[in-house]
């Protein structure tokens, strides 16, 4: 009885909304009737069946209109395509791409177009997804209809390891049945990725390079408590050696660290704002002491107005002290170092860019030197490094800096007549004024 009684209901339930739509043309019609009957011009009889005439044509076109009217909306946006579908994949938090069983694309959100800037809504994936990797789990997820997991690198801008997830989506039609669609979503692996290479670097770098000085201290340690017991001279001498040896190692540890947390970030691009001239200026007026013991003047040009990038201000002052100091340090003998900056464009599409210059007098760097500088612990003469106090990671993390930032490091020496390291920067667009 309460399913009849549903049924019953629902299909009167509209019947009071159609009276009210109608209620202006059955009242005009029943008083033309009344007239015509009071003037006896038409019998009640007829009249009542003029009336439900009129009743019935004024009821039953705008049923029909309405439940057609219905069905163009239904059919205007089909399930997958609805705006709910929308939100889900618009609020899913890694990259996200919907796609038909043709492999066109129907929904994507932010995070997926900025991993992906070729994707378009109703065209193939396929060409805007150029990876081998990728191509070939959506074929198989297509053609199999079951899941695929691949994952792949993704060198521009920076290198990243992505994973690709290929889910079938079954989604209801119109007509009762499913659509087997395809949900693409992408996980960044690059910060587990990174974490294990810093390890496995961290342990490789400091058991080698650390061996060095713990054996030196070892050994000092082992002398001082034996022939060197009572040797007051000889004391002074080692122990002055092995503080040297235990601030290598510190500033050794202090560079591998600084190292592996530049490569953890670098897939990421810092985002603000920052004035580098008073970033140079604090390096230099820093390094002033060690400028004065090794005899070098250091000299600055630098506008006067501010210059804007985007970057980690504690990032920017390491790459800057190292660069100055190994110029003070390596360059010494040429007496001065010269510090400048220049706003330029770069050779590729002509982008502005900030070059700051270091610039020393000193013996120079051979060309088959150069290539390598930027390796770790890479040392164009290792006794005079290790005596100037260097890890060998100093312009390595120089260059990851500058690849953390988008920018570059050029490197120009000729024999005696010193070396030239410029860091280019793109620059940022000054903001409007109204």
């Amino acid at each position: 009885m309460a399913i009849e009684d549903s049924s019953s209901s629902s299909f009167f339930a509209p019947w009071p909304d159609r009276l009210r739509h109608s209620a202006i043309i059955l009242l005009a019609a029943g008083l033309a009737l009344c007239a015509l009957v009071v003037l006896a011009d038409l019998s009640p009889a007829r009249a009542v069946a003029v009336f439900i005439c009129i009743a019935a044509a004024a009821l039953v076109p705008w049923r029909l209109h309405h439940v057609a009217a219905s069905r163009d909306d239904v059919r205007a946006v089909t399930p997958v395509e609805s705006a709910a579908v929308s939100a889900v994949v618009a609020g899913m938090p890694d990259p996200a791409v919907l796609l038909d069983r043709a492999g066109r694309v129907i929904h994507l959100n932010a995070a997926a177009a900025q991993l992906a800037p070729a994707l378009r809504k109703n065209e193939l994936a396929q060409f805007a997804l150029r990876s081998p990797e990728i191509i070939t789990a959506l074929r198989e997820a297509i053609a199999t209809s079951e899941p695929r997991r691949t994952t792949y690198l993704d060198q521009v801008p920076v290198d990243r390891w992505m994973e690709l997830i290929v889910t079938p989506v079954p989604v209801p039609t119109l007509f009762g049945g499913t659509e087997k669609c395809m949900l693409m979503t992408f996980h960044d692996q690059t910060p587990l990725r990174r974490v294990e290479e810093m390890r496995a670097d961290f342990v490789a770098n400091a058991s080698h390079e650390l061996r060095t000085p713990l054996a030196a201290l070892s050994g000092f340690i082992d002398t001082l408590q034996g022939p060197a017991k009572e040797d007051a001279k000889a004391r002074e001498r080692f122990l002055s050696i092995m503080h040297t040896q235990a601030t290598r190692m510190a500033r050794l540890i202090d560079d591998l660290l600084s190292l592996s947390r530049v490569e953890l970030s670098a897939h990421v691009r810092p985002d603000a704002s920052v004035d580098i001239v008073p970033i140079i200026r604090q390096v230099a007026d820093g390094l002033e002491p060690l400028a004065r013991e090794r005899q070098v003047e250091i000299e600055i040009d630098l506008p006067t107005e501010p210059v804007t990038i985007a970057g980690d201000r504690e990032e920017l002052l390491r790459l800057f002290e190292n660069l100055i100091e190994n110029a003070l340090k390596y360059g010494a003998s040429g007496g001065r170092v010269i510090v400048s900056l220049t706003q330029a464009t770069s050779g590729e599409g002509g982008a502005p860019e900030v070059r700051i210059m270091v610039r020393d007098f000193g013996p120079g760097i051979a060309p088959e030197h150069l290539p390598r500088l930027t390796e770790r612990f890479y040392r164009v003469d290792v006794g005079d490094s290790r005596a100037q106090g260097g890890t060998g990671l100093g312009l390595s993390l120089v260059k990851h800096i500058l690849n953390r930032h988008r920018g570059r490091l050029l490197i120009e020496s000729v024999p005696k007549n010193g070396a030239v390291f410029t860091a280019c920067f793109p620059q940022t667009k000054p903001p409007s004024v109204n």
